[in-house]
């Protein structure tokens, strides 16, 4: 089988190399020059552990090409598969499909045969309907099907997801459409991989529903962590509590920071809109981005108190260096897209502080984004050397190697703000250091402690209810 992938960045380039992986025939149309030479070139464009290998032995084996050459790409393919962007409009949040509709009108003005054109980027409902349309006003001549196939990588794990997924979405209305997509995915038959064939409009909400309860559940425990700092609790045991319970479960349960990426922010944002278009509006959804964006608002405030808090009264911070850990918004990525690292180093650069910074893989993304006065650091050590305080803002495995008394040789002063909760409380006040994690109980309880049994008689009649309806809720 040969299909054509329209678009060379994170999503089209792991689908293309995985789908060669699989054994099909794929080229790739990029229009962007820059991205295109690199590609040729054996250079990945984005980091994704893994990736270049796979791409590598893919081309070596024939079954994956690059060309900035429309026609040369769609020549003689069976399916089509649109992978670009689709970011937040400026100003009201609805996705911005300029670039969907843009390929799509380019392949289907060059295709001489019957195609299945799938739309891999995320696209709000009704997106296949109007490219349905699109296709029967541009070209009644060729019998042009629509699919919607939406992806469920995970940066950093994308190809595990990819070749290993929980689930693959196929949403067609036409037997061939359908008959394509299942060949295409045919060697994951082998460990039974669910393919769950649905309607155009029910595969676009999917994706958009799973990324905003996900986004939900990041929300709720980085609140549950505020609480817990405020009434003395552990947000680790928390957690714990919650995802052992088979109808919660584990993942996503992490605090930190807030969430950031190219999926998260812009889909709920997107989904909100979408729900709020409908005049069937998502008032979850719409908590989900008020809360994690103040969070990131607030994260250099929080910083800069903690630091405050353990230097002389009366003291600011200019001139005092802070090493920050971490610019991408997770590990195993270089993705700067809505990093809650940028709103506080801007924040911290503001008070005169020296900021150091260093990221395994993002750094040279991280430059346009951040203030011209960060001084980047060529290692985790160099960034800390002489540091009066040291803020940890993504989860690297390197940064959680950092023992203790290596970091108080190194620093200058002692104060932690560890905001992914990478490091041991008691290991690090054990060794000197002033400790700010996230939800681990760091503020005093300043309540009376029997303001806490005001809602008791609620408790009682919440236990006293129907077992069964505790069961279903």
């Amino acid at each position: 089988m040969k299909i054509a992938i329209i678009g060379g960045g994170y999503v089209g380039l792991v689908s293309a190399a995985c789908f060669a992986e699989f054994g099909v025939e794929v080229c790739v149309a990029e229009t962007d020059p820059a991205r295109l030479d690199r590609l040729l070139a054996g250079e990945m464009p984005i980091y994704e552990p893994g990736l270049d290998a796979l791409v590598a032995s893919n081309r070596a084996a024939g079954r994956l090409s690059f060309t900035g050459a429309l026609a040369e790409a769609i020549a003689g393919v069976e399916a089509v598969f649109i992978a670009v962007g689709t970011p937040s409009r400026r100003g009201g949040g609805h996705a911005d499909l300029t670039y969907v509709f843009a390929a799509a009108e380019q392949v289907l003005k060059a295709l001489d045969h019957p195609v299945v054109l799938v739309t891999k980027s995320t696209v709000p409902v009704g997106t296949g309907r109007k490219l349905a349309a699109l296709a029967a006003r541009l070209r009644p001549d060729l019998a042009v099907e629509i699919a919607s196939n939406p992806e469920f990588l995970r940066e950093g794990s994308a190809i595990g997801d990819f070749m290993r997924p929980d689930r693959v979405v196929v949403g067609a209305e036409t037997e061939r459409a359908r008959a394509v997509l299942r060949a295409l995915y045919r060697p994951l038959n082998l460990i039974e991989t669910p393919v769950l064939m649905t309607g155009l409009e029910t595969a676009e909400l999917i994706k958009y529903a799973a990324n905003a309860y996900l986004a939900m559940k990041v929300t709720f425990i980085n609140e549950m962590a505020d609480l817990c700092e405020a009434v003395g609790a552990d947000v680790h045991d928390v957690s714990r509590g919650m995802g052992l319970d088979g109808r919660i479960g584990r993942k996503f349960l992490h605090p930190g920071p807030g969430f950031g990426g190219s999926c998260f922010p812009k889909d709920t944002l997107a989904l909100a809109r979408i729900a709020q278009d409908a005049r069937a509006p998502s008032r979850l959804t719409e908590a989900v981005v008020a809360v994690n964006e103040a969070r990131k608002a607030g994260l250099g405030r929080r910083i800069i108190d903690f630091a405050l808090a353990a230097g002389p009264a009366g003291e600011d911070l200019r001139g005092r260096r802070i090493a920050v850990l971490g610019l991408a918004f997770k590990p195993e990525t270089d993705d700067m897209r809505d990093s809650p690292a940028i709103p506080a180093i801007e924040a911290l650069a503001e008070t005169g502080a020296v900021i150091a910074a260093y990221d395994p893989a993002a750094m040279s993304a991280a430059k346009p984004l951040l203030p011209g006065s960060v001084v980047y650091a060529e290692s985790a050590l160099q960034a800390i050397e002489g540091a009066d305080l040291l803020v940890v803002m993504t989860e690297w495995n390197e940064f959680r190697a950092l023992a203790p008394a290596r970091l108080a040789q190194a620093m200058a002063g002692r104060v932690i703000v560890d905001l992914r909760n990478i490091f041991d409380p008691a290991a690090m006040r054990a060794a000197g250091f002033v400790y700010h994690g996230v939800g681990r109980g760091q503020r005093p309880v300043t309540a009376d402690a029997d303001a806490y049994d005001d809602d008791a008689d609620d408790d009682h009649a919440v236990m006293g209810r129907d077992e069964k309806d505790l069961a279903d809720g």
